[in-house]
């Protein structure tokens, strides 16, 4: 069997039940290094295969092989796998091989659920996710996702919103979002989300400074009814008060 599994966003108190049990009677755990580290306590005496940044299709094949040959073997992701995680990924390859293969998918809690719990709950409406890695998907297809989430006043996550490699789709993305909402609509961010250096701070599109934002941070921009209360992010649901 291979299983595919999503740590959450760091700790170990947000990995589901599942993903632990899994984690604890697999012996073979294939991951990218950093992912590893997340789990290492529960990797003593198992097979562990780490590969680097951008291995991802190398890394899908080795846990493939390994499979193949009648082992029980897990690829980790963080967060959840099937949020710009490895499920798509190993699933593609899996259903080009010969000899079929018993693939799981586990999932597990994503940066943007874990950021909008620890800053109140600015989900509580219809949202959706746009990454501003232009690494897989064109930069011009991410700004029509862009200008038709603004204009629909989706409340907006935004994944891997800034790099070194990539220092202006923030900026780029927020210069979008002002041609349909308010510079005062409320923004959090949530980096490096159930992590020893967790911040979580909330601000406006205006006020939002880029400097603070990584790529272990997770941009979520409300829709114009979301407000702050007591420090925390608020979208209301609709109900009547």
């Amino acid at each position: 069997m291979l299983y595919i599994v999503g740590l959450g966003p760091g700790s170990k108190e947000l990995m589901t039940q599942e993903a632990l049990a899994v984690i604890e009677r697999t012996h073979t755990i294939v991951g990218y290094a950093t992912y590893v580290r997340l789990i290492e306590d529960m990797l003593t005496d198992k097979e562990v295969v780490v590969t680097g940044m951008r291995g991802e299709i190398d890394r899908c094949k080795k846990a493939i092989e390994i499979a193949a040959t009648g082992k029980d073997v897990a690829i980790i992701s963080s967060g959840d796998a099937g949020i710009y995680g490895m499920a798509g990924l190993v699933l593609e390859l899996a259903g080009k091989q010969e000899q079929p293969i018993d693939v799981k998918v586990i999932p597990g809690v994503t940066a943007s659920i874990a950021a909008a719990a620890a800053l109140g709950a600015p989900l509580m409406n219809d949202f959706c996710h746009i990454s501003l890695s232009d690494l897989m998907t064109p930069w011009d297809v991410i700004v029509k996702r862009l200008h038709a989430a603004a204009e629909a006043d989706f409340v907006t996550c935004l994944y891997n919103p800034r790099s070194k490699g990539r220092p202006n789709n923030l900026h780029q993305a927020l210069d979008i979002m002002l041609k349909y909402k308010s510079p005062d609509t409320v923004v959090g961010i949530g980096k490096d989300v159930a992590r020893p250096k967790e911040i979580e701070k909330i601000t406006t599109i205006k006020d939002l400074d880029e400097t603070e934002v990584n790529m272990t941070t997770i941009v979520i921009i409300g829709n114009r009814n979301t407000y702050v209360e007591n420090g925390r992010m608020i979208t209301p649901r609709g109900y009547t008060l």
